[in-house]
């Protein structure tokens, strides 16, 4: 998921003493708002809500357990490069063709006959699944026994075909795997970041975005909440104001995935030595073209990594269909702020208007949640059930829960286009950085609430 805003979060900190730590007492005004108290939060709508059914799972012990006669995959590829063609669009054609687009996710509901296939009833239905895939842009499996363990989640994913990949954000440490050997991560269940509501993004970066996704649940949240969402990039665009969306594909966005805050006192030698510091010592670390930036946001003092510009719509690399290919549903610091969120002040974000690196205002900033709000369902999903994901085409985030729970993911690249795929494949043994930071972001206190300031 893409909150690698979080990302940075131990590398930027880890060597700092504690002068250069973010403040959590002080509450000031910048361009992020017009007043000093920070604005009321509630909690994001949804289209439509299915209801639970109440379905149980398998033991932890039970459900994690891998089939050690089959391959490792640890070795798996690097998650492709991303596929931008964002030029020329005619947004109003692309608006008309958008809406006649069917209904994400598409349901599929496992009757008796299914179970008892096992994992032939996806070999046997393989290609009409992924011709499905590629028209809704989603698959809700549910109700499907197979799915209800890593082992059988496995057999789903190789019986269509699919290909596994590394996380467009691996090297972050945000994600830590489930079973590495099966290529599965852990979904974002860290008791830290269980208040925390995650936006509607698709996994990528302006680099390296995945092809496809699997979503599985082990297990529900125990004590509620957790519902998974997704929606249509299709439905978004032809949701959207026409004047808006105009807008923002003219301007283009660019995305800040973390904040340093430093003593604006400093002396500008001192404060450019940091900011080549960092630029030098810990962006690489990180899969993504990255500028250092300075008080973007407005705020005295910050040093922020922002991505560079992209378009919020781009073309589907298969069906050629223009959607809505952003993640500022979940990155605007303005929706951020009016809802439940638990990322410390180092892992907060922001979207700017590429051309003159400000704030989207909170007109845009709503109009975006609308539009994609109006659009999201609320997936109850319960043990064995799996969201199968076209990642260019539908859009993913997390609602906020109680206790525990475990859903995990496969990332998968281009199983039929080597060219788009490419030759690289992941190096285990430069996984420290990723596993030393995963600890940090452990070290965070259970229901961690951020100050939004």
């Amino acid at each position: 998921m893409k909150i690698a805003a979080a990302a940075l979060l131990a590398a930027l900190t880890a060597n700092q003493s504690s002068a250069f730590a973010p403040t959590r007492s002080v509450i000031s005004s910048t361009k992020l708002s017009s007043t000093v108290q920070p604005p009321e939060r509630t909690a994001p709508d949804a289209g439509y809500i299915p209801d639970w059914e109440g379905r149980t799972g398998l033991s932890p012990e039970e459900f994690i357990a891998s089939d050690m006669s089959k391959p490792d995959l640890s070795g798996m590829w690097e998650c492709p490069l991303t596929r931008w063609d964002s030029e020329n669009i005619d947004v109003a054609e692309a608006q008309k063709i958008c809406a006649q687009q069917p209904h994400c996710p598409l349901e599929m509901k496992a009757t008796a006959e299914d179970n008892a296939k096992g994992a032939a009833y996806f070999s046997e239905n393989k290609e009409q699944i992924r011709a499905d895939l590629l028209k809704y842009g989603a698959i809700w499996f549910r109700g499907f026994d197979l799915m209800k363990s890593v082992a059988g989640n496995r057999e789903m994913h190789e019986a269509l075909g699919l290909d596994p990949c590394l996380d467009p954000l691996h090297s972050s440490g945000l994600r830590k795997f489930a079973s590495e050997r099966d290529a599965l991560y852990e979904e974002v269940n860290k008791p830290s970041l269980r208040q925390h509501y995650i936006g509607l993004h698709n996994e990528s970066t302006a680099k390296r975005t995945a092809a496809y996704a699997a979503f599985v649940c082990f297990q529900r949240a125990t004590e509620g909440g957790g519902r998974f969402l997704v929606a249509d990039g299709a439905a978004i665009l032809a949701e959207l104001k026409p004047e808006t969306l105009e807008k923002l594909y003219n301007r283009k966005i660019r995305i800040s995935v973390s904040n340093l805050d430093i003593p604006p006192s400093l002396p500008g030698v001192v404060k450019e030595g940091i900011k080549g510091l960092v630029d030098v010592a810990v962006a690489p670390k990180f899969d993504m073209d990255l500028e250092m930036i300075y008080e973007s946001d407005g705020k005295p003092g910050r040093l922020q990594a922002v991505e560079t510009a992209e378009s919020p719509i781009n073309r589907h690399p298969v069906s050629g269909l223009p959607v809505w290919f952003s993640n500022s549903h979940n990155h605007a610091r303005k929706l951020r702020d009016r809802r439940p969120c638990g990322v410390p002040e180092v892992g907060m974000t922001e979207v700017f208007y590429a051309d003159t690196m400000e704030p989207l205002d909170l007109e845009d900033c709503q109009e975006i949640k609308r539009a994609s709000e109006k659009h999201i369902t609320a997936l109850s999903m319960e043990p064995g059930d799996v969201l199968l994901v076209d990642n260019y085409r539908a859009l993913h985030g997390r609602d906020v829960f109680q206790g525990d729970r475990f859903h995990a993911v496969t990332w998968f690249t281009w199983d039929q286009n080597e060219a788009w795929r490419g030759d690289e494949r992941r190096i285990v043994e430069k996984n420290a950085f990723n596993q030393a930071i995963n600890q940090m972001m452990d070290w965070l206190p259970k229901d961690f609430e951020s100050n939004q300031s």
